[in-house]
């Protein structure tokens, strides 16, 4: 059972479609062969996350698993996110093959790069 500090809440979700907008328009971009996060600031005291899976990456069930995957990296990895920045996974094709832990060590290459970029910007 999930503790309650460690729930995946709607206020740490991007939900809006201007939200996604606004960190495509005004966001940064880092990616490599599974994923491309653009991430941003935001003005709220938490991280917050959004994941764009396309049908090109495959069925529904295919999408969802990921997207799962997905947000329990994001969940369980949050320290690896600065504080007020909104960060935005966006799936390739390439991913639908990988396993859980090879996306988690995908993406835990690809957050550290991030707060890199933050903490020395």
């Amino acid at each position: 059972m999930i503790e309650a500090g460690q729930r995946f809440r709607k206020s740490e979700r991007l939900r809006k479609r201007h939200e996604f907008n606004h960190l495509t328009r005004s966001g940064y971009q880092c990616q490599d062969r599974y994923f491309i996060i653009r991430y941003g600031v935001n003005d709220y005291d938490r991280a917050r996350l959004g994941v764009t899976a396309t049908k090109r990456i495959g069925g529904a069930v295919t999408r969802n698993r990921l997207k799962r995957v997905l947000r329990e990296f994001f969940r369980t990895h949050r320290f690896r996110v600065a504080i007020g920045v909104d960060c935005n996974i966006i799936v390739k094709s390439g991913a639908v093959t990988l396993t859980t832990d090879q996306i988690f060590k995908a993406l835990e290459a690809l957050f550290d790069e991030i707060s890199h970029r933050i903490n020395t910007a």
